[in-house]
């Protein structure tokens, strides 16, 4: 089972050197060198040993497949002097953890990126932005500011100590990460600052173009957002190449989860416009993609039915025609893939990640039994549990049901972070 990761270590091994805790706080950024690149170059054989353990992992999405990935990548990154082909092959890693949901392990192999002092600029970049990532999936909401914070200052310090600045692409990067930290919290014109200027900046594709449209979605600019949505959509679709710097990306940052962040929240923003059938159209092609991605019963999955099922009350709503029976389908297969705790299990401390998208599907799924006298007290008691765990700063969870074109404010799902904006 392992011929071919074995051939690939062995030629790695020929080739040479071309190539904590979940709770606690993100490091300190390394020291600064004067050698420091934006970009890097890599073995090959690495590059083959990281694609062949990705393919071996999602081949059958089993804990096994995912663990004989790991193998290889060990083997890989025993293999290599490079310190930017370890922080590839710890990228990798720390993005097979997290699809799995382990996030401890995850963010241990994105701090080790931290202590790799030679390490390319875009490589500790990424995992600044995957660290911030997997801290607000988890509502370690201050961990993620700081990391955010410390990759800003990581650029300046390299601006001031070598008269320049590193990389308009990856300060692009690095501001967009901290509007959506902002954004996360509440804080929309805190967030807007770190978007100024956004729209013509050559680094606006990708996760840049997603937050930043995800702002403006937020803003009801709805326009605007359409074009970032479609723009990353793009971006995450064409770039497949690990050696360009541009695409480096780890975890729930990853280009496959910002094509299918992108998918989802074009599909969200159609439905506020009212424009169902394009919602319907392009929200079942991200439950597709989230399918092939990750399995028939990976929480992303979950996810995307609570967008479909809000997308279903967004339009009966809007009809004035009923589709009781759909919504309720559903948001229970939402509630189930989920994984949501008992109704007894209070809200707020009921689960880590994902809260709210479980508030809101559990508290859309309470409307439609409140609808039903024998099942009201039911739908009442699903209610209180829904309100008890919402979360989100800037919404209340009432608002974030009514979401429409017409809605002072609307809600944005975020599938990357698994947050409601």
């Amino acid at each position: 089972m392992f011929r071919i990761g074995a051939k690939l270590y062995r030629a790695a091994r020929i080739g040479g050197s071309a190539v904590s805790d979940f709770r606690s706080p993100p490091r300190r950024f390394f020291s600064i060198n004067n050698n420091v690149n934006t970009g890097f170059k890599t073995n090959p054989v690495a590059l083959q040993m990281i694609n062949y353990a990705i393919s071996l992992a999602r081949a059958q999405k089993s804990d096994e497949s995912y663990a004989q990935a790991q193998l290889v990548l060990e083997q890989c990154h025993s293999t290599q002097s490079d310190e930017s082909a370890k922080g590839l092959v710890l990228l990798t890693m720390s993005t097979l953890f997290s699809e799995r949901g382990n996030f401890s392990e995850a963010i241990e192999k994105l701090q080790k990126i931290q202590d790799l002092g030679l390490s390319s600029l875009a490589v500790r970049v990424a995992a600044s932005e995957a660290l911030a990532g997997l801290y607000l999936e988890s509502y370690q909401d201050d961990f993620s500011s700081a990391t955010a914070d410390m990759c800003l200052q990581l650029l300046e310090t390299i601006r001031q100590e070598i008269g320049g600045g590193g990389s308009d692409i990856l300060e692009a990067h690095a501001k967009a990460l901290k509007g959506l930290v902002e954004l996360v919290h509440g804080n929309v014109e805190s967030a807007q600052s770190f978007f100024e200027g956004a729209q013509g900046d050559k680094g606006c594709f990708g996760n840049v173009a997603l937050s930043f449209g995800e702002f403006l979605h937020c803003k009801r600019n709805f326009q605007m957002a359409r074009e970032l949505y479609q723009r990353a959509m793009q971006d995450a679709s064409e770039r497949k190449d690990f050696t360009d710097s541009q695409s480096v990306s780890a975890c729930n940052m990853y280009l496959e989860e910002t094509l299918l962040g992108a998918t989802c929240a074009l599909g969200q923003l159609e439905a506020h416009l009212g424009n169902f059938d394009d919602a319907e159209e392009i929200l079942t092609a991200a439950l597709k993609k989230a399918e092939e991605c990750f399995g028939n019963y990976h929480p992303k999955l979950g996810i995307i039915l609570t967008c479909i099922a809000l997308m279903y009350r967004h339009k009966a709503a809007m009809e004035r025609s009923s589709s009781l029976l759909i919504q309720e389908g559903l948001y229970r297969r939402a509630i189930e893939v989920l994984k949501a705790p008992p109704l007894e299990v209070e809200g707020v401390g009921a689960t880590r990640s994902r809260r709210d998208i479980l508030a809101l599907a559990r508290g859309g799924y309470a409307e439609t039994l409140i609808l039903q006298q024998n099942r009201k007290t039911e739908g009442e008691k699903m209610k209180q549990w829904a309100e008890t765990a919402w979360t989100n700063r800037r919404l209340s969870l009432a608002e974030a049901l009514e979401s429409s074109e017409s809605s002072t404010k609307v809600s944005v799902i975020d599938t990357r972070i698994s947050r409601v904006l």
